[in-house]
């Protein structure tokens, strides 16, 4: 018998302290006119929680899944439904080339800090370069988490540290109506990725690392390398299940698999040469292929000069813009030869040890 290990404690809340936490949104005195409703939602939200009401619509998996019969959340099922077509479309020879294009900055001049971010410019500036090269761009801005309401994406859970399998794709997690863990970006995110031919990622380094924007962007993805396409293999969330699917061999589906990347980071100080070889090995790990060398830069903008003045030195820094722009363009002819199958192939489960 598999031994699954537990015992970090119950963490199921108190009616009185699930209704402290659901008001929280409500604080504003606008809402206190509307006091009798609102005892009356906070009710069906607490039910909804008490019984754990995780995926409340449900339908039966149907034709391609290991079980038919078996029910899925439809949310998760409709994701996977623009996934499969984001798929046909990025294979269809007769359309124009994708790129998406990854703004990686928390900052936006609609919220606290009151200015757009230097990466947001460089990344308009490869966009132009995309676009003029005939080549849509998908520009996905990662400050909207901060600026936009109801923009999130939520942690990734690691179920893929219990057993791959337990992992699926596009991500099962979320939406969780029973914990109010809904409007989750990654389920339109997911096709995104899946369409693009390339990506590229343009993003300033935080504290040594990258912003936490693009950390659960990141960490979200996980089950693009080798996550689970088919829930029914593991009814659900089963542990045990999953645990004996992989000890019975799991081939690690590479999802993602020789899509083009990209990788421009910048900083002010320190850090940036470290963060841009971890996205890099991050991606390459992925299966996705490198469009090196002029792919893949690493700069200081405004070395060790006062915040303040960050976006006039970028002004002044005429050769940085123009190797960004030059990265964009070398993924712009990554992608050509790539569809043009100039360029080798992955081997997605050529891994002696994969993982």
């Amino acid at each position: 018998m598999m031994r699954v290990r537990t015992g970090q404690g119950n963490v199921k809340l108190t009616r009185d302290e699930f209704e402290r936490r659901f008001r929280q949104r409500f604080f504003d005195p606008e809402f206190e006119t509307l006091e009798a409703p609102l005892a009356d939602i906070v009710n069906v939200a607490w039910k909804a929680y008490d019984e754990y009401h995780k995926s409340p619509r449900k339908r039966k998996a149907g034709p391609g899944f290991a079980e038919p019969d078996f029910e899925l959340p439809l949310e998760w099922l409709e994701t996977r439904e623009r996934i499969q077509q984001a798929e046909r479309e990025q294979k269809d020879s007769s359309r124009a080339g994708r790129v998406l294009l990854v703004c990686g900055a928390a900052r936006h001049d609609q919220t606290c800090p009151g200015e757009m971010s230097k990466t947001f410019r460089l990344a308009s500036q490869a966009r132009e370069e995309i676009e003029r090269a005939g080549l849509q761009c998908d520009f996905l801005d990662l400050s909207l988490l901060t600026a936009e309401y109801g923009r999130q994406i939520l942690p990734c859970k690691a179920c893929v540290s219990t057993a791959m399998p337990l992992c699926h794709w596009p991500c099962s997690c979320y939406p969780n109506h029973a914990m109010g863990q809904v409007s989750d970006w990654m389920n339109e995110l997911y096709p995104r990725w899946t369409a693009a031919h390339g990506v590229m990622i343009v993003t300033p380094v935080y504290w040594y690392q990258a912003p936490s924007v693009l950390k659960l962007m990141i960490d979200r993805l996980v089950c693009a390398d080798g996550g689970n396409p088919d829930q029914t293999t593991t009814h659900g969330k089963k542990v045990e299940e999953a645990k004996a699917l992989e000890l019975q061999g799991w081939h690690y589906p590479r999802h993602l698999a020789g899509r083009v990347f990209s990788v421009v980071v910048h900083g002010d100080t320190v850090g940036a040469e470290t963060l841009r070889r971890s996205l890099t090995d991050w991606l390459t790990d992925m299966k996705l292929i490198p469009a090196m060398p002029k792919a893949g830069i690493d700069r200081y903008i405004g070395y060790y000069e006062p915040y303040a003045t960050s976006h006039d030195a970028l002004d002044n820094d005429a050769a940085v813009q123009q190797e960004v722009r030059g990265a964009a363009t070398a993924l712009v002819e990554a992608v050509a030869l790539s569809r043009a199958g100039k360029l080798a192939p992955v081997q997605a489960d050529s891994d002696p040890r994969p993982k």
